[in-house]
């Protein structure tokens, strides 16, 4: 029997924060607990490198805790005594250790918070949830703002957000350079310069533990370049690549931050979203980095405020949005679309060359950044009618930062309007145009950018007007929408007809396009 403890502290994997208050001062009568258990690698199909990563992340994070001087109890996926659910593990441990306390930080996503406060009333022993230390705002601070609203601006909660914590502000407490929002600056495609900064992420061998994982039998999709491992997996490494992004990538972020390119798959992007959802990165020291290279004349202000307002505006934004919601937002589906996912989201083979390159990206790298994931892949979905309670769970699986509090909202409201406008004031959809004016995919592509019918057109050019034509009743309405209803009207019918046959046909034959 181990030495007996008082009280057992649960972290979970994306709980991975040093610097959090339980770790000040060791006391040997606290154990702190980490597990892998199938209950997470199962509830959605992962990527691989996703599994990796937390599983990796976790192992290094309990060596620092007893390198400090803490008690840790690792339970590896393979451990015999490992139950395979967060709870019954517990149930285990606290027997185990004679233990009279549990304590766990409040997760974040729902169904983890439901199952461990359901189990959590049940028991003899106390139990507390404490704090992350994480966000900026409460879980509630979002609803509490927009209470009685039928429609949350994140550009109202960014202001405030702004003006709460003094980001980009002057000493009078106007925003610098006179304005909010500096994205109408921040549209421009990369024509192949300035180039972009080198990869300096490190490098780790995990072929050892992805072994491991495999013998477990548990299923995955994507490759996982365990020999090469790109992610960093501790707080100092996550540090060392945001010092990287700063110095290297933030000055040319905000001129090409919705830019795609087929010759650079990360741009001038961050790629801190993971160090940042796993908490080894916390949001005001990256917040206040970006905001010092600006006072220090190193990054424009346009790119700057573009990068806060993705930290201090849009992520905080739809962390309060998805508390506010659940349970039950992931099953919203207004505009009633259920076709299922093309067999090529799992393989990248398709003859599209934007979705051919952001998928084959996506299932290499286990990220794509945010236009390849909204304007190429949800924007197809979109339009062609895919479901999006099984886009939300490709999207949830197939990248390395997603958790459902942040992957949701943007899949289901922000990218498939499945929630009829709650989040998004309108669909975010194109045609071929936007694609082509914001990347080089179109050039050498098997169909036509131009082309609206016929065997080579861009399936894009259709859809677009039979979407807008299929939901006229949902979307006429829309103010922001007015332009292409009127487009859509001095259509003449043999021209319409056309488009409907066209839009037909590509959605009874998705798996072959």
């Amino acid at each position: 029997m181990s030495t007996p403890a008082h009280t057992l502290r649960l972290v979970l994997g994306d709980q991975l924060n040093p610097e959090h208050s339980w770790f000040v001062q060791p006391d040997h009568g606290v154990v702190h607990v980490l597990m892998e258990v199938r209950q997470e690698t199962d509830y959605v199909l992962h990527h691989a490198q996703k599994i990796l990563a937390i599983f990796a992340a976790m192992r290094d994070f309990a060596c620092q805790l007893r390198e400090a001087g803490h008690r840790v109890r690792y339970i590896a996926l393979d451990d015999p005594s490992n139950r395979q659910s967060v709870t019954d593990n517990l149930a285990a441990l606290m027997q185990h250790y004679r233990a009279t306390r549990l304590e766990w930080q409040a997760p974040d996503e729902w169904r983890l918070d439901a199952q461990l406060r359901e189990w959590a009333a049940t028991q003899a022993f106390e139990t507390r949830m404490a704090d992350s230390e994480h966000f900026l705002t409460a879980r509630d601070t979002v609803a509490q703002q927009f209470r009685g609203r039928k429609q949350w601006l994140m550009e109202h909660f960014y202001r405030a957000m702004r003006q709460r914590h003094r980001v980009l502000l002057t000493a009078s407490g106007e925003p610098e350079g006179g304005q909010w929002n500096f994205d109408p600056e921040n549209r421009k495609p990369w024509p192949g310069s300035p180039p972009t900064p080198p990869d300096r992420r490190p490098c780790h061998d995990h072929r050892a533990l992805w072994q491991m994982i495999e013998a477990a039998g548990v299923r995955s999709f994507g490759a996982p370049q365990a020999e090469h491992f790109r992610w960093p997996l501790n707080r100092a490494e996550a540090l060392a690549w945001l010092q990287h992004f700063i110095d290297e990538a933030l000055p040319h972020f905000g001129d090409f931050e919705d830019a795609m390119h087929s010759g650079s798959r990360r741009l001038f992007h961050s790629q801190l979203s993971f160090a940042l959802n796993v908490k080894m990165l916390n949001p005001r020291e990256v917040i206040t980095a970006a905001e010092t290279a600006y006072r220090a004349g190193r990054a424009p202000l346009a790119a700057v405020e573009g990068f806060v307002r993705q930290i201090l505006g849009w992520r905080e934004y739809v962390r309060g949005f998805y508390w506010a919601h659940m349970p039950g937002y992931e099953a919203q589906n207004t505009l009633d679309h259920h076709r299922p996912l093309p067999e090529w989201f799992w393989t990248g083979q398709t003859r599209m060359r934007c979705l051919q390159h952001a998928i084959t990206q996506s299932l290499d790298d286990a990220w794509a950044h945010h236009i390849q994931r909204l304007m190429v892949i949800g924007n197809f979905a979109l339009l062609a009618g895919l479901d999006p309670t099984a886009l939300h769970r490709w999207y949830l699986g197939i990248y390395i930062d997603a958790f459902e509090w942040v992957e949701l909202p943007n899949t289901v409201g922000m990218s498939q309007f499945a929630d009829g406008g709650r989040l998004a004031t309108k669909p975010y959809v194109s045609s071929a145009a936007y694609i082509d004016r914001m990347s080089d995919y179109c050039k050498g592509c098997h169909y036509d950018k131009k082309a609206k019918v016929g065997g080579r057109a861009c399936p894009f050019n259709a859809l677009y007007w039979d979407f807008f034509a299929r939901q006229s009743q949902s979307l006429g309405r829309n103010p922001r929408l007015a332009l292409v209803y009127r487009q859509l009207q001095k259509m003449p019918a043999p021209q319409l007809d056309a488009l409907w046959a066209q839009a037909a046909s590509v959605k009874d034959k998705l798996d072959t396009f």
